[in-house]
């Protein structure tokens, strides 16, 4: 892991309020577009796109994301990974990853509690991801 990675993770972490990873609201900092904005900007650097290819896909983005009207429930699930309704399949996923691993059942396996909920919590957001990439598929936007 190269320095530019690691300072990423530096800037990311301290924006992540660490007591609401586990049963909170992980989407505080997704108000901001600014902000969303910097991190995109950050993870294509990272990645190393340059500013055209950033603009190009922001504005492929924007496009897809003015011609999709989204159902309700399909809301609702957008919410339990944290997203809004605007956000891309691959956004989706990432998202998806990152709560399966904060409440993933095994690492709470030393408190049954926290296990059951952690059970529960992934429970929801696995059905949440699985609906979203139906409906995505539907859309013909995978």
């Amino acid at each position: 892991m190269g320095i530019w990675e690691r300072l990423g993770n530096v800037i990311k972490s301290y924006f992540t309020d660490e007591s609401d990873k586990l049963f909170g609201n992980h989407s505080k900092w997704r108000s901001d577009p600014d902000l969303d904005t910097a991190y995109e900007e950050l993870d294509d650097y990272l990645k190393g796109k340059d500013s055209r290819e950033r603009a190009s896909s922001r504005e492929e983005t924007e496009k897809q994301k003015k011609t999709r009207p989204v159902p309700e429930e399909i809301r609702q699930d957008f919410a339990e990974l944290g997203l809004t309704p605007d956000a891309t399949a691959e956004e989706c996923k990432e998202a998806y990853k990152k709560l399966l691993k904060i409440h993933h059942p095994d690492r709470h396996a030393n408190h049954e509690g926290n296990m059951n909920k952690a059970t529960a919590k992934s429970a929801r957001v696995n059905a949440a991801y699985d609906r979203i990439i139906v409906w995505f598929r539907l859309q013909n936007q995978l």
